[in-house]
């Protein structure tokens, strides 16, 4: 059965221990990775980032105030593929989940050359923040702007059970920022970027609306055309796409 990644409730996830094969291991990324500032989370209220760009950014003593509509970023989401395809397919999904990253390794790499790349699919990449560390990721893949989102993101999937480490942001930090690396960003650029509190603020809240509009509750989630359907396998996803083509 195809699973997926929960909204975290506000608290501290049990107490975990070593994974038995690759699937609970994905599982137990998600779980690890909330237990770092969730119950900040859940009783203040409020999304901490550091200002200082020798930390790790993560939980500070000031919380980052809901986003004023007038001075917050905009937030527009990514695509690929032909805007005018027949069929509009939405990813919701987040960094941190072991679903997300099983669905980029199992499925999306196949729904791009058979569907995105052909013209079939314009997609649409929904991010999704229930975590600090979801955060960090999302700012680091947004640093380097459209051109290098998609390589960012493809990566932070890929190396998802290296860069997070739930008992050490520092060192979590410091991964994502290996990460950015190799994709070409300056330190100088990173750090400006991880530091942007503002930008920070308005992806949660942006985040928050999205997910609530459409109803997802569970990550990865796919709207297509409109229509909200959980986690799937490939097979299923192309017999949904075939028939809508065939239509």
């Amino acid at each position: 059965m195809t699973r997926g990644c929960a909204q975290p409730l506000p608290r501290l996830a049990k107490t975990s221990y070593p994974a038995r094969n690759a699937r609970e291991s994905r599982s137990m990324i998600r779980i690890l990775s909330l237990s770092l500032g969730l119950v900040a989370l859940a009783a203040l209220g409020g999304l901490w980032l550091t200002s200082a760009p020798s930390q790790a950014p993560g939980l500070s003593l000031t919380p980052v105030p809901a986003a004023h509509a007038e001075t917050a970023p905009q937030i527009e989401s990514f695509t690929l593929g032909d805007p005018d395809a027949p069929i509009r397919l939405e990813e919701y999904a987040s960094f941190t989940c072991g679903h997300c990253g099983a669905f980029h390794d199992e499925v999306f790499k196949q729904l791009k050359a058979e569907y995105i790349d052909t013209g079939k699919v314009h997609f649409t990449y929904r991010e999704v923040y229930w975590d600090p560390y979801a955060i960090w990721a999302g700012l680091l893949a947004r640093c380097g702007g459209e051109m290098r989102f998609f390589g960012i993101v493809s990566t932070i999937y890929q190396k998802q059970r290296d860069w997070i480490d739930p008992n050490n942001p520092q060192k979590t930090a410091e991964n994502l920022r290996q990460i950015g690396r190799a994709a070409g960003l300056g330190n100088d650029q990173m750090e400006a970027c991880l530091s942007d509190a503002a930008l920070a603020a308005a992806l949660r809240d942006h985040s928050a609306e999205m997910t609530n509009k459409a109803g997802v509750s569970a990550t990865p989630s796919l709207v297509i055309d409109g229509q909200l359907y959980k986690n799937m396998r490939y097979r299923d996803l192309k017999k949904i796409l075939d028939d809508k083509l065939a239509g």
